[in-house]
């Protein structure tokens, strides 16, 4: 698929992009970029680095105006609505969050019930038990009372994640939520992401940088190339190919099964075998290092 359209017989989603051109820092990252998430999906976003993943996702959630292009949320112009209704619609959780000095969990999850507070409506019975079932759909219900900096890596991100639960969006867009996390609190963060799908139905787009752990995760999977183009994108076991990543990535591979998910598993080719040196001396072998240029 080219970047510019996407196929004609691609079904109305609620989130679309229509021949975007971004730019960032007075850098064109894309142009003529086009992309439909399909509703209910979890679509997970993959590619270089400086290719446009994030850029692409910022301009999804109307952080970042196009230069040209359109984005669609729920059949109008994202820049259409204003921004507590954008909020109403759908969440995002940024790839760098900041939490004010001494702020507790609970506090901080409520300021996700920003868009719908207003003038003449305040705190409500509502908020509150919104805020209470997104603590403890991350599973940070009992933390409410704890300030956040005296929080783990992986508690802060569930914390987070808790604040755009609080929104009530049905649509979450997440820049790199495994950003700095050790791996038993990613795959702890992408479990939670994927039950949050496939138990409450939300469609949830997320950049990734792990292929593998987007393979598992994906329902939907956009593989993206240097200058914002779109490589390929579909189900994870068709469009995951040793071919694709090479081209893509340059990295030489293969593709298996996952033995745990039977979802595409990457893995490397192996490293260039370099020869022991025998030292003629003591006739025991000694490590030759590879010479760099």
């Amino acid at each position: 698929m080219t970047a510019t359209n996407r196929p004609a017989s691609c079904p109305a989603t609620r989130l679309r992009a229509e021949n975007l051109t971004l730019s960032y820092d007075q850098r064109t990252v894309a142009t003529g970029l086009g992309v439909d998430i399909p509703d209910h999906s979890f679509t997970v976003i993959i590619g270089p680095n400086a290719c446009g993943k994030s850029t692409l996702l910022t301009a999804l959630a109307r952080m970042l105006k196009p230069r040209a292009g359109q984005v669609y949320l729920d059949g109008a112009a994202i820049a259409s609505y204003r921004s507590r209704e954008v909020a109403r619609r759908l969440g995002l959780l940024p790839q760098s969050s900041t939490a004010p000095g001494g702020i507790t969990v609970g506090d901080l999850v409520a300021r996700g019930r920003y868009p719908h507070q207003g003038l003449l409506k305040q705190w409500s019975a509502d908020d509150e038990a919104a805020v209470v079932e997104a603590m403890r759909q991350t599973g940070v219900l009992e933390l409410a009372d704890r300030p956040v900096d005296d929080l783990s890596g992986g508690q802060r991100q569930r914390v987070w994640l808790s604040m755009v639960l609080a929104q009530q969006t049905s649509i979450l867009l997440l820049d790199e939520p495994t950003t700095f996390l050790d791996i038993a609190h990613q795959v702890e963060v992408l479990d939670l992401c994927a039950e949050l799908h496939a138990r409450k139905g939300h469609t949830i787009v997320a950049v990734l940088h792990d292929l593998n752990q987007a393979c598992r995760y994906a329902t939907h999977l956009i593989v993206m190339r240097p200058g914002g183009v779109i490589a390929a994108e579909g189900d994870p076991s068709t469009v995951m190919t040793a071919e694709l990543v090479e081209d893509v990535f340059g990295l030489p591979c293969r593709i298996i099964d996952d033995p745990e998910t039977g979802t595409p598993l990457m893995v490397p080719a192996a490293p260039k075998r370099y020869p022991l040196d025998t030292d003629t001396d003591t006739g025991t072998p000694s490590t030759v290092m590879a010479k760099t240029s």
